[in-house]
């Protein structure tokens, strides 16, 4: 008896499936020297888009309910771009891009994303999605204006001065508990 439900063990641990882990797909900071110092970084407010997701995903950013993803991705493109130069959007800082051999205003935005203990996995992640095809709308946008392709089809250096002209700046703040508070 023991070697048959031996034997049933084996086949179903070889038949059955298991499904693959999936997640968010992030590249984190490299490990700081073990002589580095740690400093706070302090980020201007204007420089700051605040995304928050609340326990009944709920969405606000910069201090207005988003009511679709269009809109969402609409407010991230215009405060990364600041195309009109506005005072309340975020600030640039003139960089030299050196495997470009010049000098483009690189915004200052970071986008800070934070949700409630609450709110649903999904929703985070789709959050998550909307930033990351906003950004790559922005980087497909400079990619066709000073190389004529999209970011995807553009060689390594290309893709290198795309990512330094528009950088990636998407903060993970702590998640709230409000229940708590």
């Amino acid at each position: 008896m023991a070697d048959i439900s031996f034997l049933m063990l084996i086949f179903f641990l070889m038949v059955s499936t298991m499904d693959p882990e999936t997640g968010l797909s992030r590249r984190l900071p490299p490990m700081p020297a073990d002589n580095a110092q740690v400093e706070d970084l302090k980020v201007n407010r204007r420089n700051m888009l605040d995304v928050k997701i609340n326990s009944r995903n709920g969405v606000m950013a910069g201090g207005k309910v988003i009511l679709s993803d269009a809109d969402l991705e609409e407010i991230v493109i215009e405060f990364l771009t600041n195309p009109s130069d506005r005072t309340d959007l975020p600030s640039k800082t003139v960089k030299y891009i050196e495997a470009w051999g010049r000098e483009w205003p690189v915004s200052d935005g970071v986008i800070s994303l934070q949700n409630d203990r609450q709110s649903s996995y999904s929703k985070y992640v789709e959050i998550q999605n909307i930033l990351v095809r906003a950004i790559n709308k922005v980087r497909d946008d400079f990619s066709i204006a000073h190389f004529g392709n999209v970011y995807n089809e553009l060689n390594a250096e290309e893709q290198e001065i795309v990512r330094e002209a528009v950088p990636n700046r998407v903060s993970e703040a702590e998640p709230l508990d409000v229940t708590k508070q």
